[in-house]
């Protein structure tokens, strides 16, 4: 026999160990039954009988307990409370085989749950912050700029780090418009959505672009094209009438499409920005929706501050190239000086010649100073043989020069139009008649030609039209139009070298 070591079963064991002796002697001996021993007794087998009770209750529950120990870590809520179902309600009692009915227990309990490890007060560990985008709500009538996104990877990307290409990066914003919110007028400068065909990637635009360039090349190669008109030329070409960038009573913008022969003209307007020129008229590339082939198109900006021209020489100007040959001796304007009236100077500066003979040179334009192609050999296809004009070479100081162009309200200056270039010509077949009587070039485009920096910069220039480079096949189509205007411009270095040319700074 064990000792107790809880008070409770202390107490039990000693009343038990005093009342059963008792109780058994009062029965067995021959002493008068009284009622104060009659009592006692009684007393003593109830208590007896309530021992047994709760003895047995505990070693069953003891029972229970040992058996539900693993089942613990598993799920403590079925363990502890098997008779609460977990939605909250309870359970009405169990019907006993006899007909009554098994009140369960009420028992408060108090749960305190185990912490396996010490709490972080001071919550050393930092949590990342994540950069998160979101689209604020608009309200009526307002503007909101969302972005950026991440920045669209592409396998040029690399080129922009390095000062070749742009990479993306600019902070590819979008417009979220309110309702009732019109297009902008000519002083909104918004930051273009990613869809843009201008793929301006870095906050700058190259040097040699304007502000003004970057939004004009976006408004022809983005822009909703409101109609289409029809212009008097054999060339095909059509007038797009585009939406936005008006305000008030000014009229829509516009811009020249012309043929797929003529992509030529984009990689023109990339050139003059680069040689310090500004005198060609933003071109960009772009597939109409309305033309079935699908094929990629320039779109020259339609001006309508350009002088009227003539029917038969499309010129503002009308020269013969005898009468060229003459101004160019005379240098009109040149310093300011004001020329004689028997010098039959126009009002066309004298540095405006050299720069478009360089520039003609560089693209072998003939269509305005060699109509007649008289200076090389012409192809098949080229207009002159077409027409039949070099049948009119033996007397070309009657040669009539086209496509000389002035603005009205500037006069001095030339604008540079129809920049088809070829590609194709030979290094025996260029047209040295294109430099004839020029003594002097500008040295912003010849300081260009010979800093090895030209390949750079048209890569990074003509990145920026995303239709025009694919057309070209990417950087490697890219690449092989550089290579022919980098051997004609060691060429023209070599040619003014060689004469002993002026190179002289050419404002203006």
């Amino acid at each position: 026999m064990t000792c107790p070591d809880k008070p409770g079963q202390l107490i039990n064991w000693l009343l038990c160990s005093l009342c059963v002796p008792r109780a058994c002697k009062l029965w067995s001996s021959r002493r008068p039954r009284t009622r104060r021993n009659l009592l006692l007794g009684t007393a003593c087998a109830i208590y007896l009988g309530f021992l047994v009770s709760q003895v047995g209750r505990g070693s069953i529950q003891h029972g229970r307990d040992a058996n539900r120990g693993p089942l613990r870590s598993q799920d403590i809520t079925k363990a502890s409370f098997p008779e609460i179902p977990l939605d909250g309600t309870l359970a009405p009692p169990e019907p006993q085989g006899n007909g009554t009915t098994l009140q369960p227990n009420v028992v408060y309990i108090t749960l305190r749950s185990k912490r396996s490890k010490p709490a972080n007060i001071r919550g050393t560990v930092k949590p990342k912050r994540r950069k998160k985008y979101a689209v604020a709500s608009v309200p009526p009538g307002r503007e909101a700029l969302v972005g950026p996104s991440p920045p669209p990877q592409d396998a040029e990307g690399a080129l922009y780090a390095q000062g070749r290409l742009p990479r993306v990066a600019e902070s590819a914003w979008r417009l979220a418009r309110g309702p009732g919110v019109r297009a902008g007028g000519p002083d909104l400068q918004l930051p273009r959505s990613p869809e843009s065909n201008i793929r301006l990637y870095s906050e700058r635009a190259p040097s040699w672009l304007s502000k003004d360039d970057i939004g004009r090349m976006r408004l022809l190669a983005d822009g909703a094209v409101a109609s289409v008109q029809p212009v008097a030329s054999n060339s095909g070409a059509r007038l797009l009438v585009l939406e936005g960038g008006s305000a008030g009573s000014q009229p829509r913008p516009r811009g020249l499409l012309k043929q797929p022969l003529d992509m030529s003209e984009v990689f023109a307007f990339h050139l003059d920005r680069i040689l310090g020129l500004n005198r060609t008229l933003v071109s960009v590339s772009r597939r109409p929706e309305f033309v079935q082939d699908g094929r990629p198109r320039p779109v020259v900006l339609w001006d309508s501050s350009l002088a009227p021209v003539s029917n038969d020489s499309h010129s503002s100007v009308k020269l013969t190239w005898g009468t060229y040959q003459q101004l160019l001796k005379q240098k009109c304007w040149l310093n300011g000086r004001v020329p004689r009236p028997e010098w039959g100077c126009t009002e066309v500066h004298h540095h405006e010649w050299s720069k478009m003979a360089l520039f003609d040179f560089l693209l072998q334009i003939y269509n305005r100073l060699d109509t007649n192609c008289c200076g090389f050999r012409p192809r098949k296809e080229d207009a002159c043989v077409v027409n039949r004009l070099r049948s009119h070479c033996d007397d070309q100081d009657s040669v009539i020069l086209a496509h000389i162009i002035q603005r009205k309200h500037d006069p001095r200056h030339l604008v540079f139009i129809d920049n088809k270039g070829f590609f194709d010509r030979s290094e025996d077949n260029l047209n040295f008649k294109l430099l004839e009587g020029i003594k002097e070039f500008p040295d912003s485009a010849v300081s260009v030609l010979k800093s090895q920096s030209l390949r750079q910069k048209l890569l990074q220039s003509l990145f920026l039209d995303k239709v025009f480079w694919e057309s070209q096949g990417g950087r490697q189509g890219i690449e092989k139009l550089i290579d022919v205007i980098e051997q004609r411009a060691r060429i023209l270095v070599t040619y003014i070298n060689a004469r002993g040319l002026k190179v002289l700074p050419m404002s203006g």
